[in-house]
């Protein structure tokens, strides 16, 4: 009796699967090819990474494990990865908030134009995210002969009576970098923030009209950031990664190494130990660290923002 009841089970629970597989086959098959890419190309590479980060690796040999040595190497025997984080906490709590801020104050002023002008400010403020390589244009700009544009108009105006170096000086790479790093911020997040403002419920703002709400930084706090928490969401994890992942703009403009690392990374520390020193066991182990960091700062952003989802 027991086998024909887990018989009749048995042939219970194929039917509910072929009826899901029936309901959910066409979604799977959609989602199928993204799925596969992510795991692939983000998911397999992070757990790579983290299993590399307990080896020794040079990428002739194969991988010996030496447990906990790459980090404790880090923590306490690589003064340079200290300065390059540093300059990673320095570029993430200046150019992150600040580009995040400026996105959304972005996209909220130019959100009030109509759809034409809307959509030509959108594209004006999106375009330095879409150009290639425009850092020339910078190196120009601060180039330290008299010949470059800051030095020729400061020489003019008789601020400087000799060119600066800008972008070899110590005492003045950080804030250029910031600076470029601030005009090319309005990115993927300004985009959906653009997006966000558009899609929310315009019957709520006409209650509060009806209400009496005092006025537009009221609006803003009480009706259009709780319903562009989503929106928030999205463009505070491309700002964190955006931010941790400064590297590359250091690199194009001031140089790889910097004049005293005064512009490093961990982002070109990684590059430095993986491509060039080709020791891919600790570029690994700084790598992971790095992720840490991001998603620790994408935690504690999510807490904040969620204080509008429970309103």
């Amino acid at each position: 009796m027991s086998m024909k009841n887990g018989g009749a089970q048995s042939v219970s629970k194929k039917r509910k699967f072929h009826k899901w597989l029936k309901l959910q086959g066409p979604s799977l098959v959609f989602l199928a090819p993204f799925t596969i890419l992510f795991v692939l190309f983000t998911i397999l590479p992070i757990l790579a990474a983290v299993g590399l980060s307990f080896t020794y690796f040079n990428m002739v040999d194969s991988p010996a494990f030496v447990g906990f040595d790459n980090y404790i190497r880090m923590l306490f025997d690589d003064d340079v990865f200290f300065i390059a984080l540093k300059n990673t906490a320095v570029f993430a709590m200046i150019t992150g908030p600040v580009s995040y801020i400026l996105s959304f104050l972005t996209a909220w002023l130019i959100n009030e134009f109509n759809r034409f002008v809307r959509t030509v400010l959108t594209l004006v403020f999106y375009l330095p995210s879409l150009a290639g390589n425009v850092y020339f244009v910078w190196v120009y700009i601060f180039s330290g002969d008299s010949y470059g544009l800051l030095n020729d108009v400061l020489i003019r105006l008789g601020i400087l009576s000799d060119p600066q170096q800008w972008l070899s000086d110590t005492k003045y790479m950080l804030g250029v970098v910031i600076v470029v790093i601030l005009w090319l911020s309005l990115g993927t997040g300004f985009l959906a923030f653009v997006a966000g403002l558009q899609s929310m419920d315009r019957e709520l703002f006409e209650a509060a009209a009806i209400d009496g709400i005092p006025n537009r930084f009221a609006e803003l706090w009480y009706i259009t950031l709780p319903q562009m928490v989503p929106q928030l969401l999205f463009g505070a994890v491309m700002q964190i990664s955006t931010s941790f992942a400064v590297g590359y703009e250091c690199m194009n403009l001031t140089g790889f190494p910097s004049t005293d690392y005064a512009t490093h990374t961990l982002v070109l520390h990684i590059l430095d130990f993986g491509q060039v020193r080709f020791e891919m066991g600790y570029a690994c182990a700084v790598a992971v660290f790095l992720f840490a960091m991001m998603l620790l700062m994408w935690k504690a952003v999510n807490k904040l923002l969620s204080v509008w989802q429970e309103g």
